[in-house]
């Protein structure tokens, strides 16, 4: 008897094993990573076609400056063009400074820098309504170091698309 069942729980294993689901080939993203436009990879009006279309995301400042230089301009201009292209999409600017100075100075500098970009974009035919403003001072550097190279990277004002 013992043979007999061994033998038929044998042959069920074989057969449950045999009629499993193979993987597919292909396997589709996740619903909402899905592009629109599977050409460039990114939906138009969509963050990552933002990032891909426009100079550069973030602009940087002098040492305790607001002031956008010829260069924070023509970067603030190639993203005025792109959401002029998309007059429906909101964002926000982020202001950020180096490790240097207060919390308190640095959290103004960062809102007076994030400020700086709102007030470039708004003139350049965007709508102020769509634009948002955060300084998160001194807190995210995106270069850790105590010298002049991260301290460069770590003072400026980031546009990011909401949605």
């Amino acid at each position: 008897m013992a043979k007999l069942t061994t033998a038929l729980l044998l042959a069920t294993t074989l057969v449950v094993a045999g009629c499993a689901k193979k993987p597919p080939a292909y396997i589709p993203p996740a619903p909402g990573n899905v592009p629109a436009n599977p050409g460039n990879g990114f939906a138009p009006g969509s963050r990552g076609d933002f990032e891909r279309s426009v100079t550069s995301n973030t602009v940087n400042f002098a040492l305790d400056s607001f002031t956008l230089e010829e260069r924070a301009r023509a970067i603030l201009d190639s993203q005025a063009t792109w959401l002029t292209r998309y007059p429906n999409v909101p964002v926000s600017l982020e202001g950020h400074c180096d490790e240097r100075g207060t919390r308190e100075y640095n959290l103004a500098l960062g809102d007076r820098r994030a400020l700086a970009a709102k007030n470039y974009l708004a003139a350049r035919g965007v709508a102020p309504g769509r634009i948002s403003t955060i300084s998160y001072g001194k807190e995210r550097p995106i270069a850790l170091g105590s010298d002049e190279a991260s301290w460069a990277q770590n003072r400026r004002a980031v546009t990011i698309v909401l949605n």
